[in-house]
């Protein structure tokens, strides 16, 4: 069994190396610059660019399995796997997919379905990582988190439960067809974590709650569109129902129960202090 790992160096894609190698199972990871990866021992780096399939050629050449990340940012600019990949897959013999994407389905999603590999969609709500991307600057420099909409809830999933179950769908099978819904055993509002945050580190953490301007000036400054910041400004109001129900399918495909914030902020705790 080979696995071809796109996404690679990211945040669930490096959980998927990890994740395979412990079982034994030989793993190429896509990187757009496999000179400067520093991927786990045992990972076969190859180069490749998801927007153009035809990079992918060689790289597909005795895999059984893909990792498939449907699109990513750059800098704030998106970009979308191309389409073309799933016929060349299917050209190379791979017989799973694994795709990770969010709730909208493309080009993508529909080529996939109307393939002949076994499929698998993962679709995570809210990942308990960003909080690192969010609050580790200011909790390190201020020991302050300031965010809009503090009361409302997420049930946050921890990165490693979503590889874990990508890894169960491209080594156990059973899963062709399904599209998983993906959360943690909990949803907290963002005041909620910032607390859980704080007893992981022993250190107390001032929430400052931003007003819809003051976060909409700061988005703004970070170099998001106006629809962009429409849309962060809907889910922060209104997210969907899905974002904060929690439901047992990490559990049900991986035999283990999804891990609480509380968890990953342990795991975690040295990055904030």
């Amino acid at each position: 069994m080979t696995i071809l790992v796109t996404g690679a160096t990211g945040t669930i894609g490096r959980d998927v190396v990890e994740q395979l190698l412990k079982k034994g199972v030989r793993v190429k990871a896509v990187t757009r610059n496999p000179e400067t990866a520093q991927l786990p021992e045992g990972a076969e780096a190859v180069a490749g660019d998801l927007t153009k399939a035809d990079t992918l050629r060689k790289a597909l050449a005795g895999v059984t399995g893909i990792h498939l990340i449907a699109s990513s940012y750059d800098s704030y600019v998106p970009w979308y796997t191309d389409p073309a990949l799933i016929r060349l897959a299917e050209e190379a013999g791979v017989q799973r997919v694994s795709l990770l994407m969010s709730y909208e389905e493309g080009p993508l999603e529909e080529e996939l379905k109307a393939s002949s590999l076994e499929w698998t969609m993962l679709m995570p709500v809210e990942f308990m990582s960003n909080a690192l991307i969010d609050w580790q600057p200011t909790i390190q420099a201020e020991g302050v988190v300031r965010e809009p909409f503090g009361s409302v809830r997420s049930a946050r999933i921890h990165e490693g439960d979503i590889a874990a179950v990508s890894v169960a769908a491209l080594t156990n099978g059973g899963h062709h067809g399904q599209s998983y819904c993906l959360t943690g055993p909990e949803a907290l509002s963002r005041m909620e974590a910032v607390k859980v945050l704080a007893e992981a580190i022993g250190r107390d953490i001032r929430f400052e709650e931003l007003s819809e301007e003051e976060a909409r000036q700061r988005w703004s400054g970070q170099g998001h569109d106006e629809e962009s910041i429409a849309f962060f400004v809907q889910m922060g109001k209104n997210p969907p129902e899905i974002g904060y129900t929690v439901l047992p399918t990490v559990e049900q495909v991986t035999g283990k129960p999804a891990r609480t914030f509380a968890e990953w902020a342990l795991e975690h705790k040295d990055r904030f202090i």
